[in-house]
């Protein structure tokens, strides 16, 4: 049933608890892939830039935010892949989402950045109202 899932990870709590209800459900299906998205959006490469300096640095600090949910995956034996956009988090995952066909998406209802967090999980309420698949919100 959902075998082209696009999971939305930035590292947070939420998103670890997204990755674990992706991975249910793509081992449902023999053929289910997920594909992993993080958005780095202009705040978040500016601070990145400010606080490690090398692009080196950056590539490392960015790669384990993603490594729980890489762990995530493989321990339960989904394929996957990374893809790392650049923009607004919320229009760049509803933009891939539909333009690759997802079935699925699935997201936390919080991330890291905590200004957003005071508006409803405003990344994934964008999401959930523009994406033209379902979209599972984890708690």
């Amino acid at each position: 049933m959902f075998t082209k899932i696009l999971l939305a990870s930035d590292g947070s709590d939420h998103a670890m608890r997204a990755a674990e209800k992706a991975s249910f459900i793509a081992q449902c299906d023999e053929t289910a892939k997920v594909t992993v998205v993080y958005v780095i959006d202009g705040a978040t490469s500016k601070t990145d830039v400010l606080s490690e300096g090398s692009k080196e640095a950056i590539e490392e600090k960015r790669k384990r935010r993603l490594q729980n949910t890489e762990e995530i995956l493989i321990n339960n034996n989904v394929p996957y892949e990374i893809k790392v956009l650049k923009g607004e988090p919320g229009p760049s995952i509803v933009k891939y989402a539909n333009e690759n066909l997802f079935n699925l998406v699935v997201i936390g209802s919080r991330g890291l950045n905590t200004f957003q967090e005071m508006v409803l999980g405003s990344v994934s309420h964008k999401v959930a109202k523009r994406a033209q698949c379902p979209v599972m919100i984890v708690k």
